[in-house]
């Protein structure tokens, strides 16, 4: 388990290998997936659909559909005590109240039939105890706190009354309800436009830095992982391909599919014209484990080795690690 800055890691994560039994067959989702994250600390995970990103943030809370799906092997470590080995009961009270997650589209996460009132107070006296009074106070507090206007009037408001901004914010507020110790965000700002996605990445750095909330931000932005976190891991095929600290990654990417997602960034300093890069070719279907590099069939660097051999992350410098056989500031293959 990695120590950072005299402190062991609030969540750590070892070897996660997660599978679905379909009909066409298995398929090998997430492979071996190793990482931590500190008290406080802002992890980006990014990748692009179907990478593995979401399946295994869900596999930590024990949120797959089971069967198809099934946790074949690994730990995830919360205060020392295994959320994989617990049972229905113990992960529940996990969930929600000491790590929650705020899932992409709100109006498929909120039962249309429930009031907003009644969804963000459930946590509330499940987990702390509180009577309906109280946690009625306490959603208005909340609701306010997320920033939605005359909050006290919404209450008894269905999801389908908010706009798609308002719901992101009422499934913040759910999230928050509890003040737990890891929030997990996985892309909650796709379906927004630009302008409220903005706000609410600025609402939750806010809140992060109120609560000292540890965060998972899931995402295939760049951008947006370059305005929240402190540190990110790349995902491709089910692995982790890359682990950085956010502006050494920016800065010194190593990874080629690193490098084709910044590639792929529009940027306002870029010279007038520059077409923005496209990475060649399609992920791969992973009803088979890779027993090559992964990225091999997509990659302009690849050489012999990559086609016989999975690379693993190679520490290359302080906490930057890569999955990659060649050097690229180098020009050549690594001598590991």
């Amino acid at each position: 388990m990695a120590v950072r800055n005299g402190q062991s890691p609030i969540l750590h994560v070892e070897n996660l290998v997660t599978r679905f039994y379909t009909p066409e067959g298995v398929v090998h989702a997430v492979n071996g997936v190793s990482f931590d994250i500190a008290e406080g600390e802002t992890l980006g995970v990014v990748g692009e659909s179907g990478c593995g990103k979401s399946v295994t943030m869900l596999s930590v809370l024990q949120l797959i559909q089971r069967p198809p799906g099934k946790i074949e092997s690994g730990e995830a470590l919360f205060h020392d005590k295994d959320l994989l080995g617990m049972s229905s009961e113990e992960i529940r009270h996990v969930r929600g109240g000491q790590i929650s997650m705020i899932f992409q589209d709100p109006m498929t996460s909120l039962n249309p039939v429930l009031t907003i009132e009644k969804q963000v107070a459930e946590p509330l006296i499940l987990h702390i105890g509180m009577t309906k009074q109280q946690a009625r106070e306490r959603v208005v507090e909340l609701l306010e706190l997320v920033g939605i206007p005359e909050a006290e009037k919404r209450l008894q408001d269905y999801p389908h009354q908010f706009s798609g901004g308002m719901r992101q914010r009422a499934m913040i507020a759910m999230a928050l309800s509890c003040n737990p110790q890891i929030l997990i965000a996985d892309e909650p700002t796709t379906a927004l436009d630009v302008t409220i996605q903005a706000q609410i990445v600025d609402l939750v750095k806010r809140l992060r830095d109120e609560f000292s909330m540890s965060i998972v931000w899931i995402t295939h932005d760049l951008g947006v992982v370059a305005r929240i976190a402190q540190r990110v891991i790349v995902m491709y095929a089910g692995y982790i391909i890359e682990e950085a600290p956010v502006k050494e990654l920016y800065a010194n990417p190593t990874h080629p599919y690193t490098i084709g997602l910044l590639q792929s960034l529009p940027r306002l300093d870029a010279k007038e014209g520059r077409r923005l890069a496209a990475i060649q070719g399609r992920p791969p279907m992973l009803y088979e484990k890779p027993m090559i590099c992964p990225f091999a069939p997509r990659c302009i660097n690849a050489f012999d080795r990559c086609w016989n051999e999975n690379p693993p992350l190679i520490n290359l410098d302080g906490m930057h690690k890569a999955a990659c056989w060649w050097d690229i500031k180098e020009e050549k293959a690594r001598n590991v």
